[in-house]
């Protein structure tokens, strides 16, 4: 069976971030932004072929305290981020951290990621979202053909990036340089040679952020570059989306692979099946709604966790908790107590 391609997987299963919050700052007019974008991403549009690897590239300029923040989403593309003045509040995955001035951000295509907890403080933040070509940890990232890094350097810094997952940095001169150029070449672009200078100053960047992995010189580790650790990620991310229509082919092409080799990663990491880890994944997120939310009937709550009639989600009720689903209602001491119980049966399957 074919993986799904990135593109595939771009339109079809994964949706970046759609930057709502931002927009509407914009709108307002509470904060200065300056941006270059192509999709769904905020800013004056990329329209040109050229460097159509840039999703976005710019910097947003916070005077005062702000009333939104990017809730947790993820993008199509390596982000890069850095912190000019000011402070903010950032998360990715399970790290998080209040950024100082010079803090540098690194978030893998597809890594959940937030900032602001939940506002956006003050703030000079700048930003670059570079398209890799890929949507899953185990895929080989194609750098642009405008990046002029030599090849052993492109290689070298590709396996700093995906072979260590550690999101936030402190930045050298020459990142910090970078940004600015960026920033620069971002408030007065309106042709195609301001999108060289802004090509130039990228490949600025990617050289100042090797120099500064390699006098760091993090931990790596080869497996979170594998096709176990995209799927270790999948089945995370699953507990959050249980109540979409899912099959095991679309489980499958979202992590990258076929069927069978996906079956068998699942199989080996949560000894269960995926449908049946799928099943654990929706009587949990099932149990919370009974055990917290009355105004709810049963079929309601097995609509909204996937099932697609209560009659299945009965079956599958009694199957893993030993119980009907009316049993995981409130309104009991002993109910309430065996719904929480009940919902952390999928939270201990899978870790990291």
């Amino acid at each position: 069976m074919r993986p799904a391609s990135s593109k595939e997987s771009f339109s079809k299963q994964k949706k970046p971030d759609t930057c709502k919050a931002l927009k509407k700052a914009m709108q307002l007019g509470n904060l200065k932004v300056a941006a270059l974008s192509r999709g769904q991403y905020p800013g004056k549009r990329l329209t040109t072929p050229e460097a159509h690897e840039i999703r976005s590239v710019g910097f947003w300029d916070a005077r005062h305290a702000q009333q939104w923040g990017l809730d947790w989403h993820s993008n199509e593309g390596i982000e890069i981020g850095y912190l000019e003045s000011g402070s903010l509040d950032f998360e990715a995955e399970d790290h998080a951290e209040a950024l100082t001035p010079g803090a540098l951000t690194i978030t893998r295509p597809w890594q959940r990621h937030r900032i602001g907890r939940p506002f956006v403080q003050a703030s000079r933040y700048h930003w670059l979202i570079l398209d890799v070509g890929v949507s899953q940890s185990n895929m080989k990232w194609k750098w642009p053909a405008w990046i002029l890094l030599q090849s052993s350097q492109r290689a070298e810094l590709t396996r700093f990036l995906r072979q260590n997952e550690h999101p936030v940095w402190h930045a050298n001169s020459g990142v910090a340089r970078a940004f600015r150029e960026l920033g620069k070449s971002v408030v007065k672009t309106n042709g195609q040679s301001e999108m060289t200078l802004i090509q130039l100053a990228i490949n600025g960047l990617l050289l100042s952020l090797l120099d500064l992995m390699r006098k760091e010189s993090p931990s790596l580790d080869a497996s979170l570059s594998t096709s176990e650790r995209a799927i270790l990620i999948f089945l995370k991310d699953l507990k959050r989306r249980q109540g979409e229509p899912w099959t095991l082919q679309r489980m499958a092409s979202e992590s990258g692979l076929g069927r069978s080799r996906f079956s068998a990663y699942c199989k080996q990491i949560t000894n269960c099946t995926p449908v049946q880890y799928l099943n654990q994944c929706r009587i949990s997120a099932a149990a919370e709604l009974l055990a917290s939310n009355d105004s709810l009937s049963v079929t309601e709550v097995a609509m909204q966790c996937g099932f697609q009639s209560s009659q299945y989600f009965a079956t599958v009720t009694r199957n893993i908790a030993g119980m009907a689903p009316s049993a995981l209602r409130g309104g009991h001491a002993l109910h309430r107590s065996r719904g929480r119980k009940f919902s952390s049966i999928a939270n201990s399957t899978v870790h990291g």
